[in-house]
């Protein structure tokens, strides 16, 4: 285990592989087939189940639960996987399940900021540089994309998509997908506006915001797809013709035409 740090009260297998740099805080359990990076630092009292793999630098708060044992039915104790990547904070209490089919896995990006009770269950799928608030809950198979901002106790429903540099509101229920770009809201939810804020805020390239020309063609895009009362094929052929291919445009339409839970137009 090389330069590790473990607490002399945590429990840490022998079939567990940590690398230099990795602390373990006291009461921590670690089971056989965990491989945790350089430089991730798990706090007191957390829980890493078996078929676990956490990138570099994560920090995980007290009391969480990582690679449990998927919660749907079908799941038969085969091995399946949860995936960290590098660089996320996990607060106090944070739940991330495994997936339920074999081989498959729960997957979490980069640069993830996971707060406190926050629930991501089994075969989620979260992307880079989200933000999720208190009590988020996560169904199985929701996949998050880049840049997204999810309010404290947001729920989502199995299989929703909530698309890149999208905000949803908090204390919302939600049983349709989220449009990039779009802040999604209500009981259930439906979308509101164009996250004019995130676009102007984004750090999807963190060098620069995205172009006031981009802006100005989206909120164009927006107005046609969620306030024209156009057909949606109307709508999104009017969208791209007007916004003159706009790859970001595309995307927002492309999402839209693609969704299989519909978007709440």
């Amino acid at each position: 285990m090389g330069d590790t740090d473990i607490h002399a009260t945590a429990i840490v297998s022998p079939g567990a592989d940590l690398a230099p740099g990795v602390q373990i805080g006291p009461y921590s359990i670690i089971a056989d087939d965990v491989r945790i990076g350089k430089g991730t630092v798990v706090g007191p009292h957390v829980q890493i189940e078996r078929w676990t793999v956490i990138g570099e630098d994560n920090r995980i708060f007290f009391g969480s639960s990582i690679g449990n044992p998927s919660k749907d039915l079908k799941y038969r104790g085969w091995r399946s996987w949860t995936r960290i990547g590098d660089r996320n904070t996990l607060r106090e209490y944070v739940c991330v399940s495994r997936a339920t089919f074999e081989e498959a896995a729960t997957v979490v990006g980069d640069d993830n900021l996971i707060m406190n009770w926050t629930n991501i269950d089994h075969d989620c799928n979260i992307g880079n540089r989200t933000i999720m608030a208190t009590f988020a809950t996560l169904g199985g198979h929701v996949t998050v994309e880049d840049d997204a901002r999810i309010g404290a106790q947001a729920a989502f429903h199995p299989f929703v998509r909530v698309g890149r540099m999208s905000m949803a509101g908090g204390c919302s229920k939600f049983v349709r997908d989220i449009p990039p770009y779009t802040v999604a809201d209500g009981h259930p939810a439906r979308v509101r506006a164009l996250n004019v804020v995130g676009l102007r805020t984004s750090r999807v390239n963190p060098l620069s915001k995205l172009p006031p020309e981009t802006i100005r063609l989206l909120k164009r895009a927006f107005l046609l797809l969620f306030r024209s009362k156009l057909p949606l094929h109307d709508a999104a052929e009017r969208a791209r013709r007007e916004c003159g291919g706009n790859a970001d445009v595309e995307y927002l339409v492309s999402f839209i035409e693609r969704s299989e839970r519909g978007v709440g137009r």
